[in-house]
């Protein structure tokens, strides 16, 4: 049995796309999944599945909401054992409020090229500053004024990628960890 984050991109936003999480743990459940977890309303689960695929728990999981609601989300799937590694992998400078550093985790690695591209927008997005995971699935954003205050949101990160992506800031990533134990 392997422990699976979902991620979704997009729901329960402004009143949109909505996505209540007990329906959303009963399409997933009725998908197969097991010890489901849902934290907050912006789309985060855990759950234990047989699957070895994050691949297949992906469409899995994007099939079960497309049926039950209607719609395509987003699906970003880490393992258990991936998140803890992301979140460990940061330190930062310890001045900044866990809650202004985001995660923005990758469908996939975007390429040099792209990556290279992005970081030649450092200077236009002063004060906030990002860097990159080991693995280069994930791209740590620190907001030193706040995210809803910053110009480089989600649609910059994605459209200069290449890559769909969904951020979690460090506090809910540390709390999904927590879940997943």
């Amino acid at each position: 049995m392997s422990r699976w984050i979902i991620l979704l991109r997009g729901i329960n936003v402004g009143g949109h796309r909505k996505v209540p999480m007990n329906e959303l743990k009963v399409a997933l459940d009725h998908a197969g999944f097991e010890a489901i977890a849902t934290y907050i309303q912006s789309g985060n689960v855990v759950l234990d599945d047989q699957e070895e695929s994050p691949s297949t728990v992906r469409e899995r999981v994007a099939v079960a909401i497309q049926q039950r609601f209607g719609f395509d989300v987003a699906v970003i799937v880490r393992s258990a054992a991936d998140l803890t590694a992301v979140a460990d992998s940061h330190h930062g400078d310890g001045l900044i409020d866990p809650k202004l550093l985001h995660v923005v985790f990758f469908s996939e690695v975007p390429s040099p090229d792209r990556r290279a591209a992005l970081d030649v927008l450092a200077a236009e997005y002063a004060p906030d500053t990002w860097s990159y995971s080991g693995a280069g699935r994930e791209l740590f954003v620190a907001y030193p004024d706040g995210s809803g205050r910053s110009k480089f949101g989600l649609d910059v990160v994605e459209r200069t990628l290449g890559v769909t992506g969904t951020a979690r800031n460090l506090n809910t990533v540390r709390r999904l960890i927590d879940l997943a134990q």
